[in-house]
């Protein structure tokens, strides 16, 4: 397979697949009394769990296919069992993403509305009684649960095509990822309340290790690992893809943390300067304070996270980063993490498709505008 692009259709149509028979399941199960018509509450829900895996640049299932794929080097197709893996991290992120904007308090999501928003809307439009905002939460809160299923029975689908040995490591790498990444974010909102008791030389190694633990290793490395195992990989390449994953994960979350102050909201599908409003302590952040003085920083402080802020001070904010050098900074971390990742993957000795696959990824996740 000479592009990645054809992985991405096929994904998207399994996991179109996948929600349409999960959708006939509740048809056939969820019936009350003598009726046989759709349950219009259930479609609800259905609808937005459908809706909240469609998109995206399904980074995840790729990263699982070229994991398998630079271990086996097999080119003649997707296997059902490598699909059913990248489906399921699909719908895992799907899971994380829903419950993320509600944690984030997130309007929008991929330039449509966050999920919860999308079921306030529709209680709203229904006239039900009590509160819009409060159905919105719970309801976004029960669909990502349903969701984090849903990945759970697909990862299942997939390892039951292999041997056991090789689906108890696949399932451990995924446990280790599920781990992490709950962990990850559990540390964010913590450092968004602990900050003013954190001192300042500390921001910026706690930032790091948010996001290795957020995103770095769930978004890249825990992916190319999980494609290996189930493809049988030894500990060869599970070192090569390692060392793959690692600098690329951590070049990955710097470029969303960048995009998450300057990203262009008609390319981000978010509000500019999303991050500064939720008061995200990433390392961008980190390391602009720490080249502020004590006044400029106890301003920057005291309305970091604002819900109040206006575009104007939005605009002030972004400038203040910028003038700091920070972005500077964090810019060279990033071509420092994928040029790291670049020299992994020559060092690899996978075959010449594999290679250029994975180099091509390397660009795909760093040098990005959403």
């Amino acid at each position: 397979m000479a592009s990645s692009h054809p992985i991405i259709t096929v994904i998207s149509e399994r996991l179109e697949n996948f929600a349409r028979s999960r959708a006939a399941e509740v048809d056939d199960d969820v019936v009350f009394g003598a009726s046989t018509a759709r349950d219009a509450v259930a479609e609800l829900l259905l609808q937005h769990a459908a809706e909240s895996f469609a998109g995206g640049k399904r980074l995840r299932a790729r990263f699982a296919y070229w994991g398998w794929r630079a271990h086996t080097g097999e080119s003649d197709g997707v296997p059902d069992h490598v699909l059913d893996l990248g489906a399921s991290l699909e719908v895992f992120q799907a899971a994380a993403l829903v419950h993320d904007d509600i944690v984030d308090n997130s309007d929008t999501r991929r330039g449509r509305p966050a999920t919860w928003r999308a079921l306030e809307a529709a209680h709203r439009e229904r006239e039900w009684s009590g509160s819009s905002e409060e159905f919105g939460r719970s309801g976004a809160i029960l669909l990502g649960d349903l969701l984090l299923g849903w990945s759970d029975d697909l990862l299942e689908e997939a390892l039951s095509a292999v041997e056991p040995q090789i689906a108890s490591r696949t399932r451990s790498e995924y446990a280790r990822m599920r781990r992490d990444v709950i962990l990850g974010q559990f540390l964010d909102i913590a450092e968004e309340a602990a900050w003013p008791v954190t001192p300042d030389a500390e921001h910026a190694e706690r930032a790091m290790r948010i996001a290795v633990l957020k995103s770095a290793r769930y978004s890249v490395q825990q992916p190319l690992l999980m494609g290996a195992a189930i493809g049988g990989s030894g500990e060869r390449t599970r070192r090569s893809l390692a060392a793959i994953g690692e600098p690329l994960g951590l070049a990955f979350q710097l470029r969303d943390d960048v995009l998450g102050v300057f990203g262009d909201p008609a390319v981000t599908g978010k509000p500019s300067g999303d991050d500064l409003r939720e008061g995200k302590r990433t390392l961008l952040v980190a390391y602009a304070r720490e080249r502020m003085d004590a006044v400029e920083r106890a301003r920057f402080d005291a309305r970091l996270g604002g819900d109040d802020l206006s575009n104007d001070e939005i605009a002030r904010l972004q400038h203040t980063v910028k003038a700091t050098g920070a972005l500077d900074l964090v810019e060279r971390a990033i071509s420092t993490y994928a040029a790291a990742a670049n020299d992994a993957i020559a060092s690899a000795g996978f075959d010449r498709s594999s290679t250029a696959e994975l180099r091509e990824l390397v660009t795909a996740t760093t040098v990005r505008s959403s």
